[in-house]
């Protein structure tokens, strides 16, 4: 009987043929490649870093806890519900964090008993206070009901940031760092290491030195992008927001050379009609020559 490797039939849905990395003690799954638009096959801004049988979460953007639940039956053992207790927001921005109240109550309800930790910018605890208000009625209704649910999972613990080591322990250091979005006071990306392997996530941002200083030869930098070419269609004002808030594909192609990831992985993705091809020929065209590839929902790397 044939075997399918991991993802396969996620993969003719979503397209996201990315085979399974060789065994090492870390891992990336894209839980979400989406932004602001309502794209289908993408999920909201979420991104899954396994390391020694502990996930780490980078955003909940909408979506977040159905994709872990795909790349579970796809394969992931370790994105099980109640494995989902820790989640690093890289900003506050809504489609970064809608699925914030589903990561908080969902894998409760599904026996997380766990509480959930949010790591993130300040404002982070006012979210989690006004999401858990916003769902006292279910949390009540839950606790002292006829449902047979666990005493701690409802439960989410706020942690706010500043740059620095923010999290040691399992084997893994993850630290935060300081990124520009537009017009945001704090917007982080998020670096992951471990013994054998180095992860940077950008989150939003414009093109960062620190970025290059985080990454300095890491074994996979995930970073978002836009098209040159789709850029060029937006209105005036548009393009005004997107030059101080993201990357373009030229930018970041400049940014890889100089960072040398071992592999580059594009989320995040503003088209503008462009393609995944169009967004590879655009990096192509300015002179990156690494391993990249456009990612879909659900590739592992």
């Amino acid at each position: 009987m044939r075997r399918w490797p991991i993802g396969a039939i996620f993969c003719v849905v979503l397209a996201a043929c990315t085979p399974q990395p060789p065994s090492t003690d870390a891992r990336v799954v894209m839980l979400g490649t989406g932004n602001p638009n309502p794209d289908p096959l993408r999920s909201g801004p979420a991104v899954a870093v396994i390391a020694h049988g502990k996930v780490y979460l980078v955003d909940a953007g909408p979506g977040v806890v159905r994709r872990a639940a795909a790349a579970n039956k796809a394969g992931v053992a370790e994105l099980k519900m109640e494995a989902l207790n820790r989640v690093f927001i890289t900003h506050l921005h809504s489609d970064h964090t809608l699925g914030l109240a589903d990561l908080m109550l969902s894998p409760w309800v599904l026996d997380r008993s766990d509480p959930l930790t949010v790591y993130g910018p300040p404002g982070t605890a006012a979210m989690v206070d006004h999401l858990t208000q916003a769902y006292s009625a279910d949390i009540g209704n839950r606790l002292h009901g006829l449902e047979p649910i666990n005493k701690t999972g409802w439960n989410t613990k706020a942690v706010e940031i500043a740059p620095g080591v923010v999290y040691r322990g399992d084997g893994m250091t993850v630290t935060a760092f300081a990124v520009q979005h537009g017009n945001w006071e704090h917007a982080y990306g998020y670096a992951f290491q471990t013994a054998e392997r180095r992860i940077v996530i950008s989150g939003d941002t414009v093109p960062s030195a620190e970025i290059v200083a985080q990454c300095h030869g890491c074994d996979v930098l995930v970073h978002e992008v836009y098209s040159v070419a789709g850029f060029k269609t937006k209105p005036k004002d548009w393009q005004n927001y997107h030059a101080h808030s993201h990357t373009s594909t030229a930018q970041l192609a400049a940014i890889a050379k100089q960072a040398k990831p071992k592999l580059l992985v594009l989320y995040h993705q503003l088209y503008w009609g462009a393609t995944d091809t169009d967004l590879l020929r655009e990096i192509r065209a300015a002179g990156y020559t690494g391993q990249v590839v456009s990612a879909h929902d659900l590739g592992v790397y």
